[in-house]
């Protein structure tokens, strides 16, 4: 029996617009944002995918995603479940900053250093190994087992916590994980066998 795993990258934030470090600062979606989940849904919808259970974040912007999603798919009312394990990666000091501003203060190479390793955090913020340390158990204990029953799972999450589960799901090295680019608001839609390895994978571009 092989189940569906869904992903979905939030829309456009406000501070994606403007350029700024976001974190676990909850800021909503763009006009951009909101029409992009909406599209998600319509992609999902074609395919005649239906969800069993849909998980997200404690973040506004990937639940209005997820919610997006689900009206478009005839599913409004559908079970979701939201927990912070799913939140993007804490940025700690540079969570509201222009990442411009930030060059400025602390110098590109190390921002650059914070933005793209895998394992240095930025003062007081998380590394993307710190996100998949709360980001894979908690796929192991709560999402997986409805997908290994045969079922059809949304995440709708962010970039940050996405790549950590993508890291784990596709097999990657930190380094290959950091070069991994998620577009806003785009699908990727996983088939995965009984024995949680993973059948086929499909990215629903633009």
């Amino acid at each position: 029996m092989s189940g569906t795993l869904v992903l979905v990258r939030h829309g456009q934030s406000e501070w994606n617009l403007k350029n700024l470090f976001t974190g676990w600062r909850d800021v909503d979606l763009t006009e951009l944002g909101h029409a992009e989940a909406k599209e998600a849904g319509a992609k999902l919808k074609a395919r005649g995918l239906k969800f069993d259970i849909a998980f997200t974040s404690s973040l506004i912007r990937a639940q209005k995603t997820c919610q997006h999603i689900l009206d478009a798919v005839g599913q409004s009312d559908l079970e979701t479940i939201r927990d912070q394990a799913l939140n993007e990666r804490d940025y700690g000091d540079l969570s509201g900053l222009n990442k411009d501003d930030a060059r400025k203060k602390w110098g590109e190479e190390q921002v650059h250093v914070w933005r793209r390793s895998y394992d240095v955090p930025p003062p007081g913020g998380e590394s993307l190994k710190d996100t998949g340390a709360r980001v894979w158990p908690y796929y192991l204990h709560d999402l997986q087992p409805h997908v290994l029953r045969g079922g059809t799972v949304l995440v709708a999450a962010h970039g940050n916590s996405l790549r950590a589960l993508i890291m784990a799901l596709d097999g990657k090295s930190g380094e290959e994980i950091v070069k991994l680019e998620l577009g806003t608001g785009v699908p990727v839609i996983y088939k995965l066998n009984a024995d949680s390895t993973v059948a086929s994978k499909e990215v629903l571009e633009n």
